[in-house]
This record gives structure tokens, C-alpha cells and sequence, in this order.
């Protein structure tokens, strides 16, 4: 099945207009990013989370002042879809489950038998451990990066490998810049959680995949196109690709958008992460990865034929 035959669109061509869009973007999203940050999910920052089903609806306020009342002041306390599931987390450490136990102890006195509740999930993190977490988290970017720069060197050029590890670093980066400005604009409660990460990496996987189906028809056609210009024949693998690219980044986007959706709240973010991902990560293998190598490749023949016109002038005089 294809759905674009003969295109003949010239990508590249407006790669600078795409680089602008790019960087401003980015920048955008930085800017909402070190005013609002993005929240951290209990697994990065450390304390206490407790989800819980009520039988009736609840007053968030009420609870609020409850727990400010016996010893939890400052508790994150937020509804999850539903005015009968309430999300508790508390930067309190104890050991073992005293401070779960503890708020449960406070909610059963106040609301009793008249609005009873189910604890659907508990988790508790120490400050060591959440340290350690975000470490990881960013570690695990960062070799993913280095790993795929390797194997694109050996596979490809060295400037192809480059390009797709810029364009991989532009999708990471412009996918933070969605979460921070969908949270600021949007009540959609994204949190940097482990879900996020894999989201993230997930992505990273996804993209370069895209990126390195261009990369082996550009490197088919450049044989079968010895005379033709670098540009003209990306261009040309581009097109080529155009609707495979469409069909498999427009079904997985489908399938992730229905867990965006149905999910609930403890997929919401890593639906909509790999969501914003699959729609950067294959922008980018066209007007970020491939364009990055064209520009690399016009400045190096530029270079020599720069360099071949001075050795003329040279034995000339």
C-alpha cells in the first residue's frame, strides 16, 4: 500500500526555514522550562504517593486542610480523571510504611463509613534512591546517544552519524519543550516519572529507525546517481520514503493516541511523550538528520573546489 506516488517535493530545499522553526521552539520551550519546570513523579524526587478510590466525591480543599491540620502541610493533593480518585504525595520519609499508614489513619477518622476508600497504589521513594534515579535517568539518555553514534559511523559515514544524533538530541529536546509548555498551557498533569523515560527512550529508538531507512536509500541512490547534486539526491530518497515513513509513523501515533485517551492518568505520560515523539523524530530525519549532512556536504565540496582554484592560481604564477 502506498498513498504517495511519484511525489517529487523539494524537502530540503526549505531546511533553513525548518531550522529556524527548530531553534525557536526549543528555545520557547526552555524558557517555560526554567520558570515552571516540569514536576517530578515520586520515583525522582523521593517521599511518599498514595492513589486512592473513593465511594463519593471529595473535596480536594477539604483534604488539604485536613492533612495541613495533622502534620502534612505543603501535601501535593490533585483528582486523577475523577472526582473519587485523589493522588496524595508528600515529601515526608519514614521507615518502612509509617507514613502511608499514617494518612490512612487520618482519612479513615475524618470520612469513616459514610465515604469509604480504596488504597489502589502506594509507592515510597527515599532522597538516596531518587538521586540516584535522576543519575540514571540522564546516564541512560546520554549512552543511548553515544551507542547509536557508534553503530551509525560504522554503518554509514561519520557525518551521517552525526546528523542523526543532532536530530535525535533536537527530538529529546523538543519533546521536553512540549511537555513544559502543554503542562503550563493545558490541566493534562504531566510528570517526569520512569514512565517519561522510557517514553523518551523509546523515542530515541523509534526515530533513529526512520532516520536510518532514508539514510540506506540515500546511500542506494547516490550509486545509482553518481553525477547528481547531494541535495537533489536526498530529495529523491526522501520522496521515495515518503509514504512508508506516513503509514508507520501515522499508525503507531493512532495506537499511542487511544492510550493518551483510555489510558488514565498512568499512561498520560508516557502517551503523550512518545506521542510528541513520533511526530519530532520523524521531522527530523528529514529536515534536521538529512539536512545537516547536505549542508556538510556542500561546505566540504565548496572546500575543495576552493582549495583546487587556489592551487590553479598558484602554478599559474
Amino acid at each position: 500500500m502506498r498513498l504517495f506516488e511519484n511525489t517529487n517535493i523539494d524537502f530540503l530545499g526549505k531546511r533553513h526555514i525548518f531550522y529556524i522553526v527548530s531553534i525557536s521552539v526549543i528555545v520557547i520551550g526552555m524558557v517555560v522550562l526554567a520558570f515552571r519546570g516540569i514536576p517530578l513523579g515520586i520515583d525522582f524526587l523521593g517521599g511518599t504517593e498514595m492513589q486512592l478510590k473513593f465511594s463519593n466525591p471529595v473535596n480536594v480543599s477539604e483534604v488539604r486542610s485536613l492533612m495541613d491540620n495533622n502534620g502534612f502541610s505543603g501535601m501535593e493533593i490533585k483528582t486523577m480523571g475523577s472526582p473519587t480518585d485523589l493522588l496524595l504525595r508528600t515529601p515526608m520519609q519514614a521507615e518502612g510504611t509509617v507514613v502511608a499508614d499514617k494518612i490512612k489513619e487520618v482519612l479513615t477518622q475524618k470520612y469513616g463509613q459514610s465515604n469509604t476508600f480504596q488504597v489502589q497504589r502506594t509507592d515510597k521513594v527515599g532522597p538516596k534512591i531518587g538521586s540516584e534515579l535522576r543519575r540514571n535517568a540522564l546516564l541512560a539518555v546520554l549512552f543511548s546517544l553515544l551507542g547509536i553514534l557508534i553503530y551509525l559511523a560504522i554503518r554509514f559515514q561519520f557525518v551521517y552519524a552525526l546528523g542523526a544524533v543532532i536530530a535525535l538530541f533536537h527530538d529529546v529536546l523538543i519533546t521536553i519543550s512540549a511537555i513544559a509548555l502543554f503542562d503550563a498551557l493545558l490541566p493534562i498533569q504531566l510528570e517526569f516519572s520512569q514512565t517519561m523515560l522510557a517514553a523518551f527512550l523509546t523515542l530515541i529508538g523509534f526515530s533513529v529507525n526512520d532516520t536510518v531507512i532514508i539514510f540506506d536509500r540515500i546511500r542506494e541512490n547516490i550509486k545509482l546517481h553518481k553525477n547528481e547534486d547531494i541535495e537533489q539526491v536526498m530529495n529523491r530518497s526522501v520522496n521515495a520514503t515518503l509514504s512508508r515513513t506516513i503509514i508507520t509513523s501515522g499508525t503507531v501515533f493512532l495506537t499511542v493516541l487511544v492510550i493518551f485517551i483510555f489510558g488514565g492518568e498512568v499512561l498520560r505520560s508516557f502517551s503523550f511523550t512518545f506521542g510528541v515523539g513520533i511526530i519530532t523524530g520523524t521531522y527530523s530525519s528529514v529536515f534536521v538528520a538529512s539536512a545537516i549532512v547536505v549542508d556538510w556536504k556542500h561546505k566540504v565540496l565548496k572546500n575543495k573546489s576552493t582549495s583546487g582554484s587556489s592551487k590553479l592560481v598558484e602554478s599559474k604564477i
